[in-house]
């Protein structure tokens, strides 16, 4: 089976900071597409200890080590995954 990038609003160019659909002018989620989907040109791998949900957190794997730009097994998304 093959991977693939899913065309969901978060691949989207028209996605603001603030999961705003610039062009519907709606908040939208990582599931939701349309038929105005553009991908973005560069898809921009930002996973590390910074974006992570459990970060500065009780149940961080690595409390002792977790530092900016660092990364590691367990990342959890910030705003994908509930707190």
């Amino acid at each position: 089976m093959a991977i693939r990038l899913g065309n969901t609003c978060l691949n989207c160019d028209n996605l603001s900071s603030d999961n705003m659909c610039s062009v519907h002018s709606v908040k939208v989620g990582h599931l939701y597409t349309c038929d105005s989907f553009e991908m973005k040109a560069r898809l921009a791998d930002e996973r590390n200890c910074t974006t992570c949900l459990r970060y500065e957190r009780q149940d961080c794997a690595n409390p002792t080590k977790a530092a900016p730009g660092m990364m590691c097994a367990v990342w959890a998304p910030k705003g994908l995954m509930s707190a």
